[in-house]
């Protein structure tokens, strides 16, 4: 009987002294209490190890039961006997076993789970874990990070419950384990915190540091992706609730504003592998974006943030944040960059931002990288999001700032609607400063003859596909018909008189070339469709089509005509403003020859 055997080996093991136990006296223990566990014994084996004769067998030998201790706890029912048991069983050994071995143990127990048991194991061990922590004298601030490093790595794979119904479910237990966690780490934070008040020269860091490493590893796992705006019906938002303790952790420990405002705090570890500096520069960037969302989005930790900062140092400190999170494709990480971005921009003034932001890299990144998600994102929440937010951005800056971002975006954003919304911005500048008072020297005078050189020209002259780039010409004839109208010959405040020439010979001559090719090439296209229609069988024949340079997908020869009448009608509608334009230039120049004559 396993008992029997196990009373055995006891008895033989109480009349040897500590440094007398061999290896064999472990395994037969270890094969022993495990029989026990396994065979429904758990009262008998609770007796044996809370038998005082029994301590020092159990402080050298109990920690070689936790495993099958694990799997007993996970075999039984929550309301077996048995169960409650071996609960207290595992109590009993956190307060008996060697701290040193049994920390081992219970980290070996936790790095072996995996799957849907991660949760239940790391919440199981925290307590017994916590426990033997707390005892240990040497290596305590080591033992702590280790533990919380590996507990963490042990979550990251778990899918993060994004919405309502996820959260309540909470089918892994990922919402209630998070906060269990922070139970776990709260005597080690107060621990730094008792011996910072006790000292303001505290140099103890080692702790300190570790629990630096947890709540950075917390801000990019889980909270990076978690969903945390209040939703109605939760009573207490799980994720939401996480963010707000590891905040308030940075805080007590004196790390909060420092994270917020300096993003490359110290040296980064003498890495031999790049790989591996790469890798934590990239986690630290994820972490640091995600703590400036919870602070200037969410408002965690808002009580503590000193109010002195300007609106646009606050953009400043927090652009390179929304590069990090713009570059990502996750909704839910996507959406914290665009709500960043957002709250810096809604902070400020119309018109206040200083061009000389743009020389920082993020200012000019950042905007490509909304242009990047108008054009390429498949959520249509995301590209309207991002549309508002870039107008938002132009919005901000001063004149020259204005000037400067249009300039850039034309040269960059290689997407023709894109290039028509830019177009259109500077038409609405141009009318502000033809209509207003003070003088405005960048869209007016040779300032503006320069970016016209860029709006009023076809990429590849008469050879340029009309149809892809129709948002942009569009955009540039009505730029170019406003100017015609609202600006006088006699004037050309605009300059767009002094360079009617080189506007003809570079953009309205190819244009017009351009369309009659283009015009010739679909027109004889939609005669051979017809053509080859009357000759096939059925109107339902399935053909491939090439527009624009893309193939097309299979479509029948009707469906192939709808699509090349609706090509002809986008040309009509560039040659009708084309035709108003060249018409408007030649009355007003005609005016004047009569004038002058």
């Amino acid at each position: 009987m396993a008992v029997d055997e196990l009373q055995a080996i006891i008895q033989r093991c109480q009349i040897l002294e500590e440094a007398d136990f061999k290896g064999e006296d472990f395994n037969l223990f270890l094969v022993a209490g495990q029989k026990c566990l396994e065979d429904g014994y758990a009262a008998q084996l609770l007796e044996v190890i809370q038998n005082d004769k029994n301590k020092v067998i159990i402080k050298n030998m109990g920690w070689n039961l936790i495993s099958p201790l694990v799997r007993c706890i996970f075999m039984y029912k929550q309301d077996d006997d048995k169960r409650e048991h071996c609960l207290r069983i595992l109590d009993q050994l956190a307060q008996l076993c060697n701290p040193k071995e049994l920390f081992l143990g219970l980290l070996e127990q936790i790095e072996q789970t995996s799957g849907e048991q991660v949760c239940e194991t790391v919440m199981l061990l925290l307590q017994p874990l916590q426990t033997v922590l707390l005892k240990l004298q040497n290596k305590k601030a080591y033992s702590v990070g280790l533990s919380l490093a590996m507990i963490m790595n042990q979550l990251t794979p778990l899918p993060v419950p994004y919405t309502k119904q996820q959260m309540q479910e909470d089918k892994l237990g990922l919402c209630q384990c998070c906060n269990a966690v922070l139970d776990f780490a709260k005597p080690f934070v107060n621990e730094v915190v008792k011996n910072m008040e006790k000292s303001p020269e505290y140099n103890d860091m080692e702790l300190k540091e570790e629990l630096v490493k947890f709540c950075m590893k917390s801000l990019k796992y889980p909270l990076l992706t978690a969903q945390l705006e209040e939703l109605d019906g939760i009573e207490e938002h799980p994720f939401r609730h996480f963010a707000t303790e590891i905040i308030d952790i940075l805080w007590n420990i004196r790390e909060l504003i420092p994270l917020v405002f300096v993003h490359h705090k110290g040296k980064s570890p003498p890495w031999e592998d790049q790989e591996f500096a790469d890798l934590e520069q990239k986690n630290s960037a994820d972490s640091l974006a995600c703590l400036s969302y919870l602070m200037f989005v969410q408002h965690f930790g808002v009580e503590c943030f000193p109010v002195v900062f300007s609106p646009s140092y606050l953009l400043l400190c927090n652009m390179t944040h929304i590069e990090v999170l713009l570059k990502r494709t996750e909704e839910s990480v996507l959406s914290k960059g665009l709500d960043l971005f957002e709250s810096c921009l809604l902070r400020m003034e119309d018109n206040s931002l200083l061009h000389h932001f743009l020389e920082f890299r993020d200012f000019i990144n950042v905007p490509q990288d909304l242009v990047k998600i108008m054009t390429l994102c498949p959520m249509e929440n995301m590209r309207k999001k991002s549309l508002n937010i870039l107008q938002l951005f132009i919005d901000k800056f001063d004149t020259e700032g204005k000037y400067t971002l249009f300039r850039c975006l034309l040269k960059t954003s290689n997407h023709a609607g894109v290039e028509g919304y830019i177009i259109k911005n500077i038409k609405d500048q141009i009318h502000l400063a033809l209509t207003k008072e003070y003088d405005n020297v960048w869209f007016t005078g040779h300032h503006l003859i320069s970016l016209l050189d860029l709006v009023l020209s076809l990429p590849e002259g008469a050879e340029t596909d009309l149809l892809q780039n129709s948002d942009r010409i569009m955009a540039s004839l009505n730029l170019l018909r406003y100017l015609v109208i609202k600006d006088c010959e006699s004037d050309s405040q605009t300059g767009v008189w002094t360079t009617l020439g080189k506007i003809e010979q570079n953009f309205l001559k190819p244009l017009r070339v351009g369309l009659n090719m283009s015009k010739a090439h679909y027109e004889a296209e939609i005669k051979n469709k017809k053509e080859n229609r009357k000759e096939a069988h059925s109107s339902n024949t399935v053909c491939s089509l090439t527009v624009s340079g893309e193939k097309m997908p299979a479509m029948t020869t009707g469906m192939q005509l709808q699509v090349l009448h609706s090509a002809l009608f986008t040309f009509d509608l560039i040659e009708s403003v084309l035709a108003r334009v060249e018409e408007l230039i030649e009355v007003k120049t005609k005016t004047v020859m009569d004038e002058n004559s």
